[in-house]
């Protein structure tokens, strides 16, 4: 007999071979008309990204990315639960003086914090965010391979993106599947617009406002990035009669003791802007008040709290000395299971991955096969170096750099990033299938777990270097699976 985890991790393989072969059994005119279909979709429905001006529809690769029902719901207690720790992060570095050592703020930053964080937030702390994460649910020991990279706590791209490039599969991918496999019954995941809302709804029961007035904080003029906020405001609209605006920081005002954008006073707003990004806008005359008065009125999403969203956040969670004085044995064990070690870089001793202290520096120049090097505070895959792809004198002058440097840099163990076959077309029109590495991104809130797939030719997988969307489809475990005892 096979054990539950056998059986779970021999469905998810199952139900992707099945998904393989019948794309395998599509022929080549067929595989290109499909190509050519989603791409339309794609520009029709504006999944797309602005480069310096121009829009380019981005790759929605065709192969649905595949899980079951009970990996669902194991991801959504795994990345709740981190995110339920990231939530802390405030009142830990307010406490502990070894927290704020890693989690460094500005002094400016540091001000914000200590202004706008209240008891409101203890009741109440709003963060809406995105867990990176490799994982792959087509192996036996899918639960092993599950290791997240980074948080991402606030302003996450993909809120139209993700759940439009999710039908557009499903309109256009499962029929085809269906025909070659009538026992495949697809579905798509949770709506990340959905989860979203009834977050911010939520939210404003809690703290008392009667209105539903939601604003989008976000660089309005911006020429290049992810162009997905109207879209995402006619979501809100349609769905439930939710008026957003949008307004770029500098737009908003306070008057009669309430923040207004053209007259309309803001509930809560949703926001694409750190604080040092309200800084720099500052610097050139701007008013940060009306931000800050929503901040500090706890009505903004996400809160002040994800200030202290960095790669070093990791530190915190893989550190014994600070996890058994804050979390839960229980919530200790998903994190030895599923955070990546990392470390800031720094000369110092450290608890290291083999389970004893040690120096890192000398640790991190030893084990560069199996490290990545990151900036702490950057993000869109800029600066990252993977160990294994840098010669042993370019790895030790990054350290050296990496230890000089005014900005903080992440020492972190080296995610094996699944790799899966996706049909493209070439130059030459014709399709073939190519390797890419697959990342994953999962928002969770205590209403479900939304999850973003991308696809890349490169190690650093960003839809702002070019990389692509999959659409991830939740499917059923075949009736019967048997061990090798019950075979022949």
């Amino acid at each position: 007999m096979l054990t539950p985890a056998e059986e779970l991790g021999l469905s998810g393989m199952s139900l992707t071979g099945r998904i393989r072969a019948a794309f395998a059994a599509m022929g080549p005119q067929d595989l290109r008309k499909l190509s050519l279909q989603i791409r339309d979709e794609c520009q029709k429905r504006h999944v797309v990204y602005m480069r310096d001006g121009t829009v380019e529809p981005i790759r929605l690769l065709p192969v649905p990315v595949t899980m079951l029902p009970d990996q669902t719901a194991y991801l959504h207690y795994v990345s709740l639960t981190l995110h339920n720790a990231l939530k802390r992060f405030a009142d830990l570095y307010l406490q502990d003086f070894a927290v704020r050592q890693i989690l460094k703020l500005t002094d400016v930053e540091e001000r914000w914090l200590l202004d706008a964080w209240g008891p409101s937030h203890q009741e109440s702390n709003p963060v809406f965010g995105r867990l990176d994460a490799v994982v792959d649910f087509s192996s036996p020991m899918w639960k092993s391979s599950l290791q997240f990279v980074e948080p991402n706590m606030s302003g996450i791209g993909g809120l139209h993106l993700v759940p439009t490039s999710e039908q557009i599969v499903a309109d256009v991918v499962f029929p085809l599947l269906r025909a070659h496999d009538a026992r495949l019954q697809l579905r798509v995941g949770q709506d990340i617009r959905e989860l979203l809302v009834q977050e911010m709804l939520d939210h404003l029961d809690l703290i008392g406002r009667a209105g539903r007035a939601v604003c989008f904080v976000e660089p309005r003029y911006a020429t290049t990035g992810i162009d997905e906020q109207e879209d995402v405001a006619r979501h809100f609209y349609r769905r439930h009669g939710i008026r957003v605006v949008h307004a770029d920081p500098r737009e908003l005002t306070v008057e009669g003791g309430e923040v207004c954008f053209e007259g309309t006073v803001i509930d809560i707003a949703y926001r694409d802007y750190s604080v040092l990004d309200l800084l720099e806008l500052e610097r050139s005359g701007y008013s940060s008040q009306p931000m800050k008065r929503l901040f500090c009125e706890n009505r903004v999403v996400s809160s002040i709290a994800a200030e202290l969203d960095q790669k070093a956040c990791w530190e915190v969670l893989t550190d014994p000395a600070i996890t058994q004085k804050y979390f839960s044995s229980e919530e200790r064990q998903v994190f030895r299971r599923h955070v990546l070690w990392t470390r800031i870089v720094s000369d110092r001793a450290t608890h290291l991955p083999e389970g004893r202290e040690g120096d890192l520096l000398e640790y991190v120049r030893r084990e560069r096969e199996t490290l990545v090097l990151k900036p702490n505070r950057a993000y869109g895959g800029e600066g990252v170096l993977i160990g294994l792809a840098t010669p042993d004198p370019d790895w030790h002058a990054a350290i050296e750099n990496a230890v000089r440097s005014e900005r903080a840099w992440v020492v972190q163990q080296l995610a094996r990033i699944p790799v899966s076959e996706f049909p493209v077309i070439d130059d030459a029109g014709q399709p073939h299938f190519e390797p890419f590495y697959l990342v994953m991104g999962f928002a969770p809130t205590r209403n479900g777990v939304a999850i973003m797939a991308r696809a890349s030719q490169k190690q650093v997988v960003n839809v702002a270097q070019r990389g692509g969307l999959c659409a991830v489809a939740v499917g059923n475990p075949p009736a019967r699976l048997v061990g090798p005892e019950g075979l022949g």
